[in-house]
């Protein structure tokens, strides 16, 4: 759900008067745009409401209306909880209230760090206004106004983004990235050019935590591009001045970040405990300190943490009818969780959220199978993960078939699930099929090599016409051979995954045979874990090299359960009873939530028993001492996503036929709001659909269409869009807008109708949306996503 900001002082106004926009008049956007371009079709388009929960921030602003000032400080709040859509939608609102008020605009262009595009062209706005405002708000709009003003690259950024993370939450980058991504000279210059501006306001505004807040952070996110922080002592005294103010200041948010990837996490240990209470209404504020407690190997800790994100990201999903994947950084969240829930033994409540995470909507802009960082990768890589590590082969063979494990466009993951199914036949006894897995395999590894071939030899040729010489010079062969190379290496990571399965599964097939030795061989070229390879050391009679690697698996994983009960399990079976006791001892005091009925554990049962320990071994652990306020969990939100409630409505056809949301009890409907006959686009959309309205129906789903026009201009609009009046599928008139605004297809802001697709299922939920500026017409795509989400959740 995205909208638009009023970008002169008589913007609403205007937008008020184009409620009912004429679509012959040329100088009209077209329907469902901003009228104010192209670049503001993007983010939120409904009103703000004051949620609480997101800060104990002020920055006062030159306002006569105090509701304006109430939303710029619940924008601040949600810019240093990373959630800028929703930053962007409270500025948006003191715009709505306040329109010459030209630090929202200021907050607007803040919320757009990942689209340097808007982020210019809201600054400018900005600065078009900076006559109403006074001195000190004046500074941070020209630092604002020259960072972007001075960056030549804001262009191709834009450019390279995808829409859905034009204002949203930064993705979480690996420790050493920026290492690896040296800044430019320029861009360095650019920076350190802001932070002196910055550092200007601090030093003529001395009480202002707001510029020493925004500085940390800056100073943060450069080093994270490649400028490196000479002292981090001394930015974590920055942000100590924050909270001498205000102790519960959200940028303990950056105190986290500024330790993460530092040798000293403990140094924000202090924040871990007050992120969350800082802004509870902010999922990301909870997932933070799960940074700090996983660096410190407090996985039980982490797990809260990334838990309590979730429940608040679905709490706030249910009330805002937003589907999962809107939200940026929810994925990455739930896949912590489950990697995190993997690492202290819950593992089974892990397998259940992966499968959660798989059976979420899909959606071809930001939840596809094949696409890094989405619902669907995630969860299929740590259902994966899970079900192998712990060696649950029958519930792994159990979801062959099923929606869980179906095929992707990708052959590494193709490679993955091969593997998987491979290993979970061998270790079954089912040899045979294990057998046709390695064949499958062979076959995908030919198609890996010969897809890598193609991609090298038309990157050469691409290369080598775009040289406008007759003859290649030296440096035009050495550009042709590196676009070959690069090509080239793009397309070794399905042939790496399909080469190490092969490996594994042939390792399986020896071991199957008992011929140990080449099974090892084969195991060691397919990278399994030390844990695997102390078992299968042990199989072969290698009884030294089985302990040795049994102990160096828990030596570089402190904390966690698995390394640990394999331990116990392969000193039980070299006769070390003592040594056995020894490490479930260990494994009891961080056993709190080990699922007991695991192969690995039900396999060390008889060690408890000649310890007389009871059945049930595990101990629970006293909270630690240095955490913060902890709400009860189930009060933040629930823990899995479910289908939104969808509103209830009541309209009518041409002929006058009364239709309710209560007509489609027990069936499933696609609803389409379409912004009258007057919108080419729309005709387009409803061309697409009409033809497939009998697929629709073989697939028990119904279609409805709701128009803006009037009953009277539907009728006219029918009787010339078809020869005899009539339509494969119903349509009906929502002139009062009503029921587009129930459903969020409306611009609160500019008072324009959106374009919106849902799927309702037969209960009434949303199972399905999209609402944007364009119409949905990817029939194909929604009719199979349709019948998947009706299969999981229920027609």
């Amino acid at each position: 759900m995205r909208f638009v900001l009023p970008v002169c002082c008589g913007a609403l106004v205007l937008a008020a008067a184009a409620a009912r926009a004429d679509h012959t008049n040329p100088g009209d956007p077209p329907a469902g745009h901003s009228l104010h371009g192209e670049a503001f079709d993007q983010g939120p388009r409904q009103a703000a409401r004051l949620m609480g929960g997101t800060g104990k921030v002020h920055l006062a602003v030159s306002t006569k209306h105090p509701a304006a000032q109430e939303f710029f400080d619940q924008g601040l709040g949600q810019l240093h909880g990373f959630w800028y859509f929703e930053a962007e939608r409270s500025f948006r609102q003191a715009a709505a209230l306040d329109p010459d008020l030209a630090m929202a605009y200021w907050g607007m262009a803040m919320a757009n760090v990942n689209n340097e595009k808007r982020a210019r062209q809201l600054i400018d706005e900005a600065v078009k206004r900076k006559s109403g405002a006074d001195a000190r708000e004046t500074l941070w709009i020209d630092a604002l106004a020259e960072f972007y003003k001075n960056d030549p690259t804001a262009e191709k950024k834009s450019d390279d983004n995808d829409d859905n993370e034009s204002n949203d939450a930064p993705a979480e980058r690996p420790k050493d990235a920026a290492k690896n991504r040296p800044m430019k000279p320029s861009e360095a210059q650019r920076r350190r050019k802001y932070i002196e501006r910055l550092e200007s306001i601090i030093y003529q505004y001395p009480d202002e935590i707001e510029a020493k807040a925004h500085l940390a952070v800056f100073l943060w996110v450069s080093r994270e591009k490649g400028l490196p922080i000479t002292s981090p002592a001394a930015v974590d005294a920055l942000i100590g001045d924050v909270f001498a103010v205000e102790p519960m200041h959200p940028a303990h948010h950056y105190r986290i970040h500024l330790w993460d990837n530092a040798e000293h996490p403990e140094r924000a240990l202090r924040s871990a405990a007050l992120c969350g209470p800082a802004a509870p209404a902010i999922a990301h504020m909870w997932h933070m300190p799960g940074h700090t407690y996983s660096k410190l190997r407090r996985f039980p800790d982490a797990a809260w943490q990334q838990e309590a994100a979730s429940r608040v990201d679905h709490a706030y999903m249910i009330r805002n009818r937003v589907l999962p994947d809107e939200i940026h950084n929810y994925a990455h969240n739930q896949e912590w969780l489950i990697r995190t829930l993997g690492l202290t033994g819950e593992v089974h409540r892990g397998i259940e959220l992966a499968k959660n995470m798989i059976a979420l909507p899909r959606h071809p802009r930001f939840n596809v199978p094949s696409k890094s960082g989405t619902s669907s990768t995630y969860g299929r890589t740590r259902l994966f993960d899970l079900l192998v590590r712990y060696e649950l082969w029958d519930e792994l063979l159990a979801l062959e078939g099923t929606m869980y494990l179906e095929p992707v466009d990708d052959k590494t993951d193709e490679a993955r699930q091969l593997r998987a199914l491979g290993a979970a036949r061998f270790a079954t006894g089912d040899a045979e099929r294990g057998k046709q897995q390695i064949a499958a395999l062979e076959a995908l590894l030919v198609e890996a090599k010969a897809d890598q071939t193609k991609a090298g030899d038309e990157a050469s040729e691409k290369a080598r016409k775009a040289v406008k010489a007759d003859k290649p010079s030296k440096g035009d062969e050495a550009r042709i051979a590196r676009a070959k190379s690069d090509a080239v290496k793009r397309k070794n990571e399905p042939i790496r995954a399909a080469e190490q399965a092969l490996a594994e599964l042939h390792g399986w097939l020896a071991a199957s045979t008992g011929d140990h030795a080449e099974a090892l061989q084969q195991f060691e070229k397919a990278k399994m874990s030390r844990e695997f390879l102390s078992r299968a050391q042990l199989s072969a009679g290698n009884r030294e090299k089985a302990e040795e690697l049994a102990r160096r698996a828990t030596e570089r994983a402190e904390n966690e359960v698995y390394p640990l009960a394999n331990l116990v399990d392969v000193l039980h079976r070299l006769d070390k009873p003592d040594e056995a006791a020894n490490a479930l001892g260990r494994l009891r005091n961080i056993s709190a939530t080990l699922d007991m009925e695991l192969p690995v554990v039900r396999r060390i049962a008889s060690v408890a028993a000649e310890n007389n320990l009871p059945a049930d071994w595990r101990r629970t652990a006293a909270p630690a001492a240095d955490l913060g306020p902890r709400p009860p969990l189930d009060r933040l939100g629930p823990v899995k996503w479910n289908p939104s409630p969808a509103p209830t409505f009541r309209l009518a056809t041409t002929d006058g036929k009364p239709v309710s949301l209560d007509d489609y009890r027990g069936r499933p409907v696609v609803l389409i709001f379409y912004l009258g006959f007057g919108c080419l686009h729309c005709v387009e959309q409803l061309r697409a659909f009409g033809p497939t309205t009998s697929q629709w129906n073989e697939a028990g789903i119904s279609l409805l269409a709701i128009s803006t026009d009037s009953n009277d201009e539907l009728a006219k609009s029918l009787a010339s869009f078809e020869k005899d009046g009539t339509f494969p599928f119903p349509l009906v008139s929502d002139g009062d807008l009503r029921t587009f605004k129930l459903y969020g297809a409306y611009d609160d802001f500019e008072h324009r109708p959106l374009h919106a697709t849902l799927l309702l299922d037969g209960q009434g939920r949303v199972l399905w949306q999209d609402i944007s500026a364009e119409p949905f017409k990817d029939v194909p795509f929604l009719l199979k996503e349709s019948k998947r989400l009706l299969e999981l959740w229920g027609g």
